[in-house]
């Protein structure tokens, strides 16, 4: 995990307790060390988070803090533009309006001299039908993963073989052509990786998958260096061999 994703998860951490929380307890909850704790803790007040507290009697974050509005260049309006843009004309409709909504928040806290959005130097094509390639199930999918919710789903491969699988959704993972959820898969007791168009999704149970995502993800991660190859597109899940279930 970068620092920075630590120091935002750190936060989100702080923010969800009222009571002060040690830095042991944090670390645990992060896994990350004590002193990479302290060291983040310092960092987040030095931007202005009001952290009450010291090793010893722990900290506790105070209400009410935001963190301060980013300020972009006109290189990096352009970039957040093109992927907006990309992602309003190409992802499923919920992620469609939202890249919408972003988009105008952003342009929203530029300064006197910014363009506006008719007049900036970059633009996104409008896509074809072909290339509308988020079915509404996606939806569905980042919601569960956000939950960290098992999903039962119904699977068909290139051959027109279905299967029905209760899988631990960990990531969807964006292609050119094609999207493919990476997801822990109970029948098979390895992670599997599924292309979205071809699946659907029966229920997203109530059940919550053990441990914490980013653990997960980072032993799917381990399991091959090179995932991102094995992620170009093939027919059927492609399977990894585990030394055993994620924690």
């Amino acid at each position: 995990m970068s620092k920075t994703s630590r120091i935002f998860e750190l936060l989100t951490v702080l923010r969800a307790r009222r009571m002060p929380v040690s830095a042991a307890e944090l670390a645990r909850e992060l896994e990350v060390s004590p002193r990479s704790v302290y060291r983040d803790i310092e960092t987040l007040r030095a931007i202005g988070a009001p952290i009450d507290g010291q090793a010893g009697m722990g900290f506790v974050l105070r209400p009410g803090f935001f963190l301060p509005e980013f300020a972009f260049s006109a290189d990096e309006l352009d970039a957040l533009v093109l992927g907006l843009g990309w992602v309003q004309q190409r992802a499923d409709p919920a992620l469609a309006r939202c890249s919408e909504s972003a988009l105008a928040k952003i342009l929203a806290t530029r300064g006197d001299g910014a363009a506006p959005s008719g007049a900036l130097p970059v633009v996104v094509t409008a896509a074809s039908v072909s290339e509308r390639l988020d079915p509404p199930q996606a939806a569905l999918l980042r919601e569960a993963i956000r939950r960290q919710r098992k999903v039962a789903i119904r699977y068909e491969d290139a051959s027109g073989v279905a299967s029905e699988r209760v899988v631990w959704p960990i990531v969807i993972v964006y292609f050119d052509d094609v999207r493919v959820l990476a997801a822990w898969c109970e029948r098979r007791s390895a992670f599997r990786h599924f292309r979205i168009d071809r699946l659907q999704v029966h229920q997203t149970l109530e059940d919550r998958y053990p441990g914490r995502r980013q653990s997960i993800m980072r032993r799917w991660q381990e399991q091959d260096r090179d995932w991102r190859s094995i992620l170009t597109v093939s027919d059927a899940p492609a399977p990894y061999r585990p030394a055993g279930p994620p924690p």
